[in-house]
């Protein structure tokens, strides 16, 4: 540790390696504790990728990434917003075709908006989806909307007055799904490649579910919490832009590189410079549009956190030096283990970091 902080103060970038990180969480035996097979990780260091490292897989295995689909979701619907396919503060039911957000008693003031079903603030019921055994069978989008067979989550409604409070949303998020579908008229995964996974060369991604045949065989079997491979290998989440993509920490990482290069107006390959400033702007609460945002200043740090059936992930940026981690883990008990990597990278590296869900 004397050595990094030297490293740092000469003005050197020092980097943890793979093993001082392993050490630093006591990795071996918190995965054993935890009933985690799997743990990769992608470390960022001055907005590149230093390096990328698996214990019980490879860096290039998939993951499900759970929530942490929702920012990188945002990221296209934000793209759509500067050409006035629709915009921020505007009623969503006024673009979306299939189905309409239902009025009641809480939208007759203040309506629906892309705004706030980003920051969590559009007073949408359903907080999370529990997925769906891959021999169940799976509902349309509509079909989850509407609460309907063989969905199993209750309808998506509105029941506070949208902007009122902050109250996170998977729910707000399948309704973001289906206006992006409804507007450009294409499946949600081939909207996704095409703007933003193909820009930002996040070649092992995809927002398919059920997950293809060719990409299964490179991914990690989901765990539970007492490390029994889950029935079928995973679950499967239409509800793709809250909880449906696959992918690899390093590719994460670019898109974590991407967001900080618009706000920093170095790239604008998704967005541009003034809606990525947006989007890494508290909004009602603790979240942006998208990622979640913790600290101020220069400890000023974007994220997000991630929790489907059998995977854990987690991922932490810091907007002034571009440093940062993401980790991906393969266990109902992987939240821990994803904690405890990424405050071990960011004590040896020497950079704050938040959790945030």
């Amino acid at each position: 540790m004397m050595l990094a902080i030297w490293i740092l103060f000469s003005g050197l970038l020092y980097s943890a390696t793979p093993q001082e990180v392993a050490e630093k969480a006591k990795l071996e035996q918190l995965m054993r504790d935890m009933h985690v097979p799997a743990v990769s990780v992608a470390v960022l260091q001055n907005g590149k990728i230093a390096w990328a490292h698996a214990w019980g897989a490879t860096p290039d295995t998939l993951f499900q990434a759970a929530s942490i689909s929702k920012p990188v979701a945002a990221l296209a619907a934000l793209h759509f917003s500067q050409y006035g396919n629709f915009t921020l503060d505007e009623d969503v039911n006024g673009k979306l075709k299939s189905w309409k957000v239902p009025e009641n008693e809480f939208t007759r003031e203040k309506k629906v908006t892309l705004r706030g079903i980003l920051s969590h603030s559009a007073g949408i019921t359903v907080h999370g989806f529990p997925g769906y055994a891959t021999d169940a069978p799976i509902p349309s989008v509509v079909q989850i909307l509407n609460g309907e067979k063989p969905a199993n989550t209750a309808a998506i409604r509105v029941d506070v007055k949208p902007g009122s409070l902050y109250r996170y949303s998977g729910g707000g998020y399948t309704v973001m799904q289906q206006l992006l579908i409804d507007r450009l008229g294409k499946p949600f995964p081939e909207i996704m490649d095409m703007i933003v996974l193909r820009k930002l060369g996040m070649t092992n991604s995809t927002y398919e579910q059920p997950l293809p045949t060719e990409k299964a065989s490179r991914a990690a079997i989901a765990h539970g919490s007492e490390g029994k491979p889950i029935t079928g290998k995973w679950h499967v989440y239409p509800e793709m832009a809250a909880a449906g993509l696959w992918t690899t920490p390093t590719d994460l990482a670019r898109f974590a590189i991407e967001v900080r290069e618009a706000w920093l107006g170095r790239s604008n390959k998704v967005i541009e410079q003034g809606t990525a400033r947006q989007m890494l702007t508290r909004q009602v609460g603790s979240h942006g549009l998208g990622p979640s945002i913790t600290g101020s200043g220069n400890a000023l740090t974007f994220g997000h956190g991630g929790s489907n059936a059998g995977f854990r992930c987690g991922f932490s940026m810091v907007l002034s030096t571009g440093h940062g981690a993401v980790v991906m883990t393969n266990g109902d008990r992987g939240g821990r283990v994803a904690q405890q990597v990424i405050l071990s990278i960011a004590e040896l590296d020497g950079w704050p970091t938040g959790w945030d869900k």
